[in-house]
């Protein structure tokens, strides 16, 4: 699978591990044209030299050192507010709780309507507006009784709690949905266009197919519609040929970062190039398959079987679900010297999302309440980790 201006400076990071593989390739415990406003790579980047900044440490760190809250049922969305509270989504209760960025006290602000859990499907993730400030609109990424969508809610602070989320206004629908692989992060750019990663809901012809819009990377405006610059006409497919993406974050210099889950070979983290094609289902992990973008590194599905991610100082922060760890990646300054790291490996069950909080910090959401873990384990936790 050799990607089109292969990322040479990158290459290197891929890691071959030895453990065993997952069967059924769902999160499951054994599971081009360049667009004109999208962010461009670095001259410095398509020639293979080092990042630009400094790189971070070849070796790093992951340190817990809080809990903030507990307790939480199928967490999975996670949203900053102004002022360091955080939003989280329940899966499948269909709710939005307020959780306090200091003391961890958690407010629901209400179900959203619509909201149809089953699987992997349900209430998935949360962005606010970019304009947020004077719009005070969350957006969330849902699914229904017959689709996937993106819809938004005014979140009116003066109500009585329970009541604080308006009537959904869909701005986007008609994302394939499945028993699997129904995708679900969300996030909006540098450019202040809303990302969405989908999934090919068990039906890999849909990742090749570019009239489709599962098992892909979409690009849109904050109203739904095709972002301007995207890679086709008319569409707001940005990249395809994924298998099921649930973690988007960009670094400093607005190049978007992609995790996504494997079959039963390799898991990857992907950087997306507008209008590339990522491989699925003819391609798997790195390859020698012309016209198919590399992925950066690669994990044996028991080692990741990666959900969310945020960039934090230097590196790309990874959550892990089968693989119950938490992978640094460094892409900084990188040279191809630097490999993948694994940290809180097994002390905290599956985690499901990453969000970086500033600085040297991350929220990590763990996740044994979704149906895949083991609730014995310990209730699902949001916990603030240290890194370097």
């Amino acid at each position: 699978m050799q990607r089109p201006a292969v990322t040479a400076a990158l290459a290197a990071a891929a890691l071959v591990l030895t453990a065993g593989c997952s069967s059924g390739g769902s999160d499951a415990p054994d599971n081009a044209k360049s667009a004109e406003s999208s962010p461009a790579p670095s001259d410095k980047t398509s020639k293979g030299k080092p990042r630009a900044g400094d790189a971070p440490p070849e070796k790093g760190s992951a340190k817990v050192t809080k809990t903030l809250t507990e307790n939480l049922k199928s967490p999975w969305g996670l949203a900053p507010l102004p002022g360091g509270d955080l939003l989280v989504s329940s899966r499948d209760e269909g709710t939005i709780t307020r959780v306090d960025g200091e003391t961890g006290k958690k407010t629901e602000l209400g179900s959203v309507p619509g909201v149809s859990p089953a699987g992997e499907g349900g209430l998935m993730g949360l962005a606010l507006s970019p304009s947020y400030a004077s719009d005070h609109m969350v957006y969330a990424y849902f699914t229904t009784e017959s689709d996937n969508r993106i819809a938004r809610m005014l979140y009116d602070e003066k109500k009585p709690s329970g009541q604080q989320l308006g009537a959904p206004d869909t701005v986007f629908k008609d994302i394939p949905k499945g028993v699997v692989h129904n995708g679900g992060r969300i996030a909006f750019g540098p450019d202040k266009m809303l990302y969405a990663g989908t999934g090919e809901t068990g039906d890999t012809g849909l990742a090749q197919d570019k009239k489709s819009l599962g098992g892909k990377i979409l690009r849109l405006t904050a109203d739904g519609d095709p972002a301007p610059g995207n890679p086709f006409d008319d569409s707001p497919v940005y990249s395809y040929g994924h298998r099921n993406v649930q973690g988007l974050a960009w670094d400093e210099e607005k190049r978007l970062w992609a995790a996504e889950f494997g079959q039963d070979t390799w898991d990857e983290l992907n950087e997306i190039k507008a209008g590339d094609n990522y491989g699925w289902p003819e391609a798997e992990g790195k390859g020698d398959e012309e016209g198919f973008h590399d992925p950066v590194a690669q994990w044996k599905t028991s080692d990741a079987s990666p959900s969310g991610i945020a960039y934090a100082e230097g590196s790309v922060w990874m959550a892990g679900l089968r693989g119950e760890r938490l992978w640094r990646i460094p892409v900084r300054g990188v040279d191809g010297s630097a490999e993948p790291q694994a940290f809180l490996e097994g002390e905290h069950g599956r985690l499901r999302t990453v969000l970086a909080a500033g600085g040297d910090k991350l929220w990590v959401v763990t996740n044994e309440t979704d149906s895949r873990g083991t609730p014995e384990k310990g209730d699902d936790k949001i916990l603030e980790v240290t890194v370097k």
